[in-house]
């Protein structure tokens, strides 16, 4: 057989190699009717594929390799990969939302980067030359970072959402952040800074920026003790647990991520001029999503005392805002009256 014709038949049966994985793959959207297998064997299953990325690697330390080697090379590697893709379908029995989102990234990486490989393996066949030894080797390395990965990914559904509302706070502080860097209208002093967004607040209206961000300081040290609380319910979690509580830890995440969209807005309406009521109405949403979050977490019975504190003392911020908005809205309104009577 010619070389061209061994390349062709190589091709064919990668194609029927990929056409069984993608068939496999779509087994991970249906429910699993299977046990719960645990991470730590989808780990393991992981170090069997790296193993045979190795493999793949080192058919291409020496001379070129046979056609022989390269089809059992192949096949070996793929009937890995589809015992990695079963046994990681498995381990979505009683997973929420975002454990599968994670689970399904993790799996996708270590099947998009073999995919590569063996695609470059294949291809490279009938080449010569240290450029294709250190293709392959890239490839090789891209496999094993992939397989590594698996033991970054959250175990279960509590890790899984804690992680996410982890993010959450992450979000929220780079808010806070940028809004301590308000600052109020200069009138005698000059500097670099005057004219810039954000630099130009009336009195009041500072008045209100700083409330507010002992109110965003307040919601994030909200969602500190509620990540604290979540990592507190490991114990309760069971393997294949579903139901209520998986459904209750997925509210809390979207809860917190109502909560940060707020921040945002809240944000978004303390520059110039100051949108008083949009800040109102945020409000009201944020003690409704905090009321929320406590019933939750209390229907689970993961609330403690620091955290029933902590959203005690968000309310009381919230209450010092709405104070500082009425004052403010009370300014506006003289200072509207004042530029009147000085038009007439």
């Amino acid at each position: 057989m010619s070389q061209k014709a061994e390349k062709k038949r190589l091709n064919e049966i990668l194609g029927s190699h990929l056409c069984t994985i993608h068939e496999t793959l779509q087994i991970l959207d249906q429910t699993p009717s299977l046990d719960k297998v645990s991470w730590e064997e989808i780990i393991k299953m992981g170090d069997q594929v790296s193993k045979q990325a190795t493999i793949v690697g080192m058919l291409w330390t020496g001379q070129k390799p046979e056609v022989k080697a390269i089809e059992e090379t192949m096949a070996s590697y793929f009937n890995t990969l589809q015992g990695f893709l079963l046994l990681s379908h498995g381990s979505t029995v009683g997973a929420g939302p975002t454990l599968s989102s994670c689970i399904h990234a993790s799996v996708k990486q270590v099947v998009d980067s073999s995919f590569k490989l063996m695609k470059e393996f294949v291809s490279l066949y009938g080449s010569q030359g240290k450029d294709q030894h250190l293709s392959i080797s890239q490839l090789v390395g891209v496999v094993w970072e992939a397989c590594s990965a698996l033991k970054k990914t959250p175990p279960t559904n509590i890790t899984a959402i804690g992680r996410g509302i982890t993010q959450v706070a992450v979000s929220m502080k780079d808010v806070l952040r940028e809004l301590k860097e308000l600052r109020p209208e200069s009138t005698n002093v000059v500097s670099d800074s005057d004219g810039e967004l954000g630099n130009d607040l009336s009195p009041e209206e500072m008045k209100v920026a700083q409330a507010s961000i002992v109110v965003v300081s307040d919601i994030i040290s909200v969602v500190k003790e509620l990540i604290r609380c979540i990592s507190g319910l490991l114990k309760l979690e069971k393997p294949g647990d579903s139901g209520n509580f998986v459904d209750s830890l997925e509210k809390l995440l979207k809860l917190s991520q109502e909560l940060s969209l707020q921040i945002d807005e809240i944000g978004a309406c303390l520059y110039p001029p100051q949108e008083v009521p949009t800040i109102e109405a945020v409000m009201v949403k944020i003690q409704s999503f905090i009321d929320d979050i406590q019933g939750i977490l209390g229907g689970i019975r993961g609330s403690s005392d620091t955290f029933l504190e902590a959203c005690n003392i968000l309310r009381s911020s919230l209450k010092q805002l709405a104070s500082e908005l009425s004052s403010s809205d009370t300014a506006d309104l003289e200072a509207k009256v004042e530029n009147i009577t000085l038009g007439d």
